[in-house]
Order: structure tokens, then C-alpha cells, then sequence
């Protein structure tokens, strides 16, 4: 499902995985180095220490080998947890592809945002959905 930022989106109580591009969507898109140094956007370092501890964080970058040092230390200077980041990542289009569970819980988003303007979507957890995997 494709959406440009819906206002709501209702997700189950399992854990996660949360997919996340850095330029224009966590951190300022910087190219080609105006600013000079990662910021995050208004809101998205909030987000992120809300994720839940067991759900797994994966950023994706089309940034370089070049920029990776620099990057992992913002990362971590920030104290951002993640579990996987991909650098070198398109920068195309990004496809998801995932099957239903049998009880037709959707398994797979994705949302688009307008760059530089961290997503604006309320994750609402509701405890009907997904209930036969408990």
C-alpha cells in the first residue's frame, strides 16, 4: 500500500520492522553538503526513541562508502539505536513486497513524504489486529 502520508495508520501490537531512509526523511537532505553536518528533522529523533525495543530498525541511504564513517558516528553520537543500515541504496524508487497473513493483517506500508518534512502519520496500535499470532 503506497500512501502519501495517511493521517492515522492503525498497526497490531507485533513487533515490527521499521525501514527508514536518513536524507529527507530522518535528517535533513544535505546534498551536496550545504549545511555541512547531519540535523534531524523537527520530530524524527522523538519518533525514533519511541520505537519499541523489540521492533528492528533498518535505515536505508544512497549514500556512499564515502560518507559511512560519518554517518555511523552521528548515529551513535546521537545515541540512535538501529539494527541494520544499508548504504549505497538506489536512488530510485523503493519496493516493498510482503505477503498478507492468512487473517488478512496487511504486513507492508509504505509512505511517501514530502522531503525535509518528517512524516506527519499517528501509529496507532490496536490491540484487535493481530491477535491469532499471539
Amino acid at each position: 500500500m503506497t500512501e502519501l502520508e495517511p493521517k492515522q495508520l492503525r498497526i497490531s501490537p507485533m513487533p515490527k520492522t521499521w525501514i527508514l531512509d536518513l536524507d529527507g526523511t530522518l535528517v535533513v537532505h544535505d546534498g551536496p553538503y550545504i549545511i555541512g553536518r547531519d540535523e534531524f528533522l523537527p520530530g524524527a529523533r522523538e519518533f525514533l526513541d519511541s520505537i519499541p525495543a523489540r521492533d528492528m530498525i533498518i535505515f536505508l541511504t544512497a549514500r556512499s562508502d564515502y560518507e559511512k564513517e560519518h554517518t555511523l558516528r552521528f548515529l551513535k553520537e546521537n545515541k540512535i539505536r538501529y539494527d541494520h543500515i544499508i548504504f549505497n541504496a538506489g536512488e530510485g524508487e523503493r519496493i516493498l513486497i510482503n505477503d498478507m497473513k492468512p487473517d488478512g493483517l496487511v504486513t507492508a506500508y509504505a509512505i511517501n513524504t514530502k522531503r525535509d518534512r518528517f512524516c506527519r502519520t499517528e501509529f496507532v496500535t490496536d490491540r484487535t489486529m493481530g491477535t491469532e499470532y499471539d
